[in-house]
């Protein structure tokens, strides 16, 4: 199985901690954000991974070097530009498409924000999506966001809105829905690939919504009794820290 994680960003909100550095290789109690996303991929199986960079992007190529890729295949995307999510995954799609010249295959593939520590199961969510047929399957959370998700009584992405007080936007016609805020952990089939559009930055959240609305099952896993923590502020590496210490995260 394959898997890409999103580490590009410039990391601005983790500031100071990525004055000299990327995000991807800041830690908690000694293990990288990068160290540790490969190891929960690897965990279920995951051999070849594709790593987006761009802010200190050779200092991701060393780390990787002098660890060995932790015992992975690693791929790097180098992007001149960041390309958000959307243009981060469609830069790398060569990845997910080779397998002996066959680019037809159905393998679904994992896409993780590297600034995401949570203890989804990730085995569980991939089983999730094979057996519903999906096109995308997003982890999702009953928490409060700035910005969030909306599905429909099947679990079916239909819209968005900004905050609780925002306007709902809908792609689709829906009896009810609910909001739910989006983890960053994705699991995507290789057909998705051929839709992500013609532009060059892009999030792939404006894609999931454009194809849902054309019919395409874009599903939600809850993911509401899992551990989950965003680490874009150094005051969340804080916590997380903290979370480690009290047991409520274990770093293996």
């Amino acid at each position: 199985m394959k898997a890409m994680i999103l580490a590009a960003g410039l990391g601005t909100r983790l500031r100071p901690l990525t004055n000299d550095r990327p995000k991807a290789l800041v830690e908690i109690q000694g293990h990288t954000l990068l160290e540790i996303t490969l190891k929960r991929l690897r965990s279920i199986g995951v051999l070849d991974v594709i790593v987006n960079v761009h802010h200190f992007a050779d200092k991701v190529l060393d780390y990787l070097k002098a660890h060995e890729s932790f015992g992975l295949r690693v791929e790097i995307s180098r992007e001149e530009v960041l390309l958000d999510t959307g243009g981060g995954l469609k830069r790398a799609a060569h990845f997910f498409l080779e397998r002996g010249g066959d680019t037809d295959t159905d393998e679904p593939f994992i896409l993780h924000n590297v600034d995401v520590l949570s203890t989804i199961e990730l085995d569980k969510m991939v089983r999730f999506h094979r057996e519903s047929g999906a096109l995308a399957t997003l982890a999702v959370q009953a928490r409060e966001t700035s910005r969030y998700l909306l599905f429909d009584q099947h679990a079916l992405l239909c819209g968005r809105r900004a905050g609780r007080d925002g306007s709902p936007e809908f792609v689709r016609d829906v009896d009810r829905f609910e909001s739910l805020a989006f983890t960053g952990v994705h699991v995507i089939s290789p057909r998705c690939l051929s839709m992500l559009g013609d532009e060059e930055a892009f999030p792939i959240v404006k894609t999931y919504l454009r194809v849902a609305g054309q019919g395409e099952k874009i599903l939600g896993f809850r993911a509401d009794e899992y551990y989950w923590r965003d680490l874009g502020r150094p005051e969340s590496i804080a916590q997380a820290t903290a979370d480690v210490e009290e047991g409520k995260y274990s770093i293996s």
